[in-house]
């Protein structure tokens, strides 16, 4: 009786976990949680190992494990590939941690919006919404072909290729390239 009652108890566990992911989309093919930090859920997305390692190296986990609201704009690994491999290097020495704390910043906005919001605004807007975000870069986000896009102060463009992943302190988009502060080049 007591190892069936075990074997129920773990059987729900596993499906209101699996519901829980179920909601959310997966992100590199892993589950995400929605009663998880983005920092925790980040840290379990295969795609997403170069921001994590990034964020660890600017100081930024503990941030994107607090209370939020956040919603964070995720470049993929993919994303970070786009910057030549020596620029990567250089960003992650410690004498660089403040720019790239001030890069990855770029990407957070102090409010949880999800896709329908930013939408809203968008359209609120005529057609194109500045983002202020927590480094001090203004976003520009659109609609283009269906689908949301930000432009940074450079003009490079983000595409959100994954919308939506529920945090318990946020939202997270993930975007396909990485954005940059005015002035700096990737």
């Amino acid at each position: 009786m007591l190892k069936q009652t075990l074997f129920a108890t773990a059987a729900l566990i596993a499906s209101t976990s699996f519901a829980a992911a179920q909601d959310n989309p997966m992100v590199g093919g892993a589950p995400m949680m929605a009663d998880m930090t983005i920092a925790e859920n980040a840290s379990n997305a295969p795609n997403l190992t170069t921001l994590v390692a990034a964020a660890k190296q600017a100081g930024l986990v503990e941030t994107l494990m607090g209370e939020g609201p956040y919603t964070v704009f995720a470049p993929t690994n993919d994303a970070f590939g786009m910057i030549s491999e020596a620029s990567l290097n250089k960003l992650m020495m410690d004498e660089n941690k403040d720019q790239l704390a001030q890069i990855l910043t770029c990407h957070v906005v102090a409010a949880e919006a999800f896709s329908t919001d930013i939408a809203g605004m968008i359209s609120d807007d005529g057609g194109m919404h500045v983002v202020p975000t927590v480094g001090g870069c203004k976003l520009e986000a659109y609609m283009e072909g269906g689908e949301l896009k930000l432009k940074d102060e450079n003009g490079r463009v983000a595409t959100v290729t994954t919308a939506d992943v529920d945090q318990s302190n946020g939202v997270v988009h993930v975007i396909d390239r990485v954005l940059l502060p005015a002035g700096q080049a990737g």
